[in-house]
Order: structure tokens, then sequence, then C-alpha cells
């Protein structure tokens, strides 16, 4: 790998071509595309007699909906990153301020996350951590009365009171707690009854239901493990079975799906491979192919991560994408520093692209801010930062946990607490402490 990462000018490629992607479309429908390219290079447009037949007779072929907003998207990024004005600049103070907003209350727009507590509240609390922003005591009580309210009687979180445990919720209420990282926090977890939930949603086959009942997939596998490495629970006693499950998510493609024989996809490829970190399993599947897939997800106009095949850039996917390359690089090299993919492409995206200038960060230019985007954009960032990037206002971001995507300090706290000492040892993760 290169050791010394292009600038700007260098590894920007400008979208316009001498034809667009939506015209080589067009023009491949029509059976024009190479008539077109040889009159292009004698420097002439396209004779009477380069046409197969009057352009009145022939269909009018409109390029696919994917395309045009491929190269949308690729001109929005362009420009920005291009101008002399490009922020190149965390804006901390304004993203603070967006992100306080959330802990005192919220519109009417967010009714449909109302069983989705547990999230908000981590998104929030460990966005508002990585800009160095503390919580205040008023707003670490809110936040852990809020949590004890959504834990079910039963075992596990749910999204809101009195609703039903599911393995997202838990994993989004325990990673809350080791953020605001106190005894007060950490007392609100039920162990034994979070132990029967997670082992009441184990499938024959390997795999684990969200809920009991509910749908399968690979991000229960990986919101079971974290929730129970978190919380002084050894995964691979709890699942023994599963690392053969989530081989066979991994598709021809290299990446892992939701689900065996399904598509390829950012958000599960990091839940696998975390998962099988957390289950001691790596060995089940091909890295090498993983690795040449993320690979093949950064844009190269934007800069940012795609989460599939032929989709559109992402900030979300600067964590669930941008983090497999540090756990890869330790699996592979040896080395979390590892550069395998442009670490100051993805922070130039973030930076220059999904800052929203009311605060909040975005999914990509002209969509509006959220919490989702600003903590997984912030994840991001910290990530491509622990490769030892430093650009202006990212020296203070601190470091999160490759695998639970919390600051590395307060994972080791919390899993401390919960973990006796003669035991600690031999339930580490080959991940860093």
């Amino acid at each position: 790998q290169p050791t010394n990462q292009p600038t700007i000018s260098q590894h920007r490629i400008h979208p316009s071509t001498s034809h667009t992607q939506s015209q080589r479309f067009i023009l491949a429908a029509r059976g024009e595309l190479e008539t077109s390219h040889m009159a292009e290079e004698q420097g002439k447009g396209p004779t009477k007699s380069d046409a197969i037949e009057p352009m009145a007779e022939r269909p009018v072929v409109e390029p696919p909906i994917s395309i045009v907003a491929q190269e949308e998207v690729e001109e929005m990024c362009f420009q920005l990153l291009s101008s002399d004005e490009a922020t190149m600049y965390l804006d901390r103070d304004a993203h603070v301020q967006f992100l306080k907003r959330g802990l005192t209350g919220l519109s009417a727009g967010y009714q449909c996350l109302d069983s989705s507590k547990p999230w908000l509240i981590f998104w929030i609390v460990h966005a508002l951590e990585l800009l160095g922003e503390p919580l205040t005591e008023q707003e670490a009580d809110s936040c852990i009365s809020t949590l004890k309210t959504c834990q079910d009687i039963n075992g596990g979180f749910g999204g809101g009171y009195l609703q039903e445990g599911h393995l997202a919720s838990t994993y989004a209420a325990v990673n809350a707690i080791a953020v605001i990282n106190t005894p007060e926090a950490w007392d609100i977890i039920n162990r034994d009854a979070l132990r029967e939930f997670l082992l009441r949603l184990r499938n024959p086959d390997g795999s684990l239901s969200l809920h009991v009942g509910g749908e399968v997939d690979v991000r229960a596998l990986y919101c079971a493990c974290v929730a129970a490495y978190l919380c002084g629970l050894d995964p691979a006693e709890l699942y023994p079975d599963s690392a053969n499950w989530i081989a066979r998510c991994q598709t021809y493609e290299g990446g892992i799906a939701a689900t065996p024989y399904t598509e390829a996809h950012g958000g599960y490829a990091f839940c696998g491979l975390a998962a099988l970190i957390l289950l001691g399993a790596v060995d089940h599947i091909d890295l090498n192919e993983l690795l040449h897939w993320a690979a093949h997800r950064q844009m190269s106009v934007e800069g940012g991560f795609q989460g599939r095949t032929h989709k559109l850039v992402d900030g979300c996917y600067s964590f669930w994408v941008g983090g497999l390359f540090p756990l890869l690089g330790k699996l592979l090299c040896d080395d979390f520093g590892t550069s395998l993919f442009s670490q100051d492409a993805l922070c130039e995206y973030i930076l220059g692209c999904c800052q929203y200038p009311g605060g909040g960060l975005v999914d990509k230019p002209g969509k509006r801010p959220d919490f989702y985007h600003s903590c997984m954009c912030l994840s991001g960032l910290s990530t491509a930062k622990s490769f030892g990037l430093v650009a202006s206002g990212l020296k203070e971001v601190p470091p999160i946990h490759p695998i639970v995507n919390v600051r590395t300090d307060k994972v080791i706290a919390m899993h401390d607490h919960f973990t006796p000492s003669t035991s600690q040892s031999s339930s580490q993760p080959t991940t860093p402490r």
C-alpha cells in the first residue's frame, strides 16, 4: 500500500468525460456508441453515412434513474470538494447544538422512531462524546431513566416502555450505557435475564432471531455478541454453532449478506466480521475476498462509501464499511494501522459533503441532517483518524473500539465491571484493549 495518501486534486476524478454514463447508455442502446467515438477521434461529428437509420424512427431511450442519480451526486460532491470555500474542518459547535436539542425534545417528525428510544439515545450520546462534549449529570440521569423503562422483564431491551425485548434495541441500550459509563448506568442491566434472553433467540441452524418469532439476519448475531461481551458474557459459549451460519452469508462478491443467498451489504458485512471475531471464528470466511469487496465500495469521485454494488454513496457507511478496514488490517496484516483504503478521501467526503450548515451530518449533499448519520459519520472520522490522519478539527476525535463502536476505554471499563477478575484474560476477543 502507498505510504502517502493523494491530495484532493490527485484522487478526485471529474465526473465529466467525453460521454457521461447516461449518454453512453443511450448511445449504446441506439447502437451509436462506437460510431460516435470514431467521429470524435476524427474531430468531427457523426455524418449522415454514420447513421444507421433516421433519428425520427428510433425509440427514445432514457437512462435508468440510478445512473442519473449517480451523476447528480458525483457532480454535487465534485463541486463541493473543488470549491475554494470547501469546508475541511469539523464544525464542532454547530453539531453539538444540533445533538443537544435532541436530548430535550424532538419534533413531531420523530414519531416514527417512538419505538427506537435506545437508538436515539445511543446516536446522540455517542456522537456528543466523539465531539468531546460530556453529558451533564441531569442529561445522564435522564438517559438512564429512559433506558431503564425500556428493559423487558423477560430480558433484553425493547424500543420503548413495555415493549418486547429486541436485539437491535438491546445493542443500542447496552452501548448507550457503556458511553454513559457510570455505576448507576451499569446497575440497571439485569444480567441474568439478559443471558436467558440471548439464549432464547437461538435457532437450530445457528442463526438468531431479532426477537421471539422475529426476523433472522446477521445483525442479530452482531448485536447479541456485542451486548454479551460488554456484560461479561462469552459469545462463543452462547453461540457455538453460529460461525457456520455466518459463513453461509458470504456471497460470490466476497461481501456478507443479511442471510444466505442474498445480496452483500456494507452493514451486514461489518456485523458478520465483527461477530466472527467475538466468536473467535474468523477462519470461517475468506478474508481476502471480503477485503476485495470492501475496497471496491469506496467511490472514486465522492470519496465516501456505498453500501452495495451500483448504489449511491451514503455517509453512514463511513463506519459500516470503513470500519471493516482496521479489523481486516489486524487479521490480514497484524496491524490495525495498515492502510487499506483512502482515509483522506473518506474524511474529505464527510467534512466537505456531509456537514449541514445548521449542525448535524447528512447521508449525502442535499439531504437533511439526522442523529443516525451524525453518529455514523463521526464514527467514520474516528476510524480514519485511527490510521494516523490529522486534519483540522479531528485531533480531538477519540478512538473507538473497532468492533463495539464506543470509545475504547469505556468498552474496557464496562467489560471489566461485569467480568470476574479471574477470567478477564480468557474472554478478550482479538481486538485492542
